[in-house]
């Protein structure tokens, strides 16, 4: 898609999002990560002063892994939603989750150091950042959020859904403690007109991806 490139090899989704001579980073992957990142700018032709912002869709370490050596390469601005800011920036500990997945993160620990940053912008619903607008879509965090790009008519949204191996699948129920509050986000993103879903992992969803998504909200109730 014109203007939206996907960063391979970072442990979930990284996004680039190219505006004239403005670039967004959408989530950083896991820690270690911000070379390859900043390789991908390098071999579309792009500078590290090319990006000025870096959204963050919340705040679990496969996703802001990444942003404080991003931001230290770019002075890029680092933007999150407000309810997950404390835990990006190191003041408040997110609650530990349980579970064999927990356990293997655990043990790769010291390989994967997450080193906090403190996020520039707090975010908040129908807050604009260049052409896309915040969406609140907690559950899976409470901070979580999706980006709507109503000009390309695509939307991000981070782990509240994901499409993979040919399925439509909701938050994984072990990384998200308030399910009811996730499914409830579903509905409210079933509710936007997009063409394209971007995941935080998985697959892009296309054609017609709001209506495939309206088709899974009904089925969740």
């Amino acid at each position: 898609m014109e203007g939206v490139h996907l960063v391979d090899g970072v442990n979930a989704n990284v996004f680039l999002v190219i505006d004239e001579e403005e670039l967004t980073v959408i989530d950083t992957g896991m820690p270690r990560n911000a070379s390859k990142i900043m390789d991908y700018v390098n071999e579309i032709g792009r500078e590290p002063s090319d990006i000025s912002r870096i959204l963050l869709t919340h705040c679990h370490i496969d996703h802001v892994g990444s942003a404080h050596d991003l931001k230290k390469l770019t002075n890029a601005k680092v933007a999150i939603h407000q309810e997950d800011a404390e835990y990006v920036a190191g003041t408040k500990t997110y609650p530990r989750q349980k579970g064999v997945t927990v356990i293997l993160f655990k043990a790769a620990s010291p390989f994967f150091k997450f080193k906090s940053v403190q996020p520039d912008i707090m975010l908040k619903e129908n807050d604009k950042v260049g052409k896309l607008t915040v969406i609140h879509t907690p559950g899976h965090t409470p901070g979580s959020i999706s980006l709507y790009d109503s000009e390309r008519e695509v939307l991000f949204v981070g782990d509240a859904i994901m499409f993979t191996d040919g399925r439509i699948v909701g938050p994984p129920e072990r990384f998200t403690p308030d399910m009811k509050k996730a499914v409830q986000s579903i509905g409210k993103i079933s509710q936007l007109e997009f063409d394209v879903m971007l995941s935080g992992h998985g697959e892009p969803l296309k054609p017609n991806a709001s209506d495939r998504i309206k088709e899974f909200y009904v089925s969740l109730k």
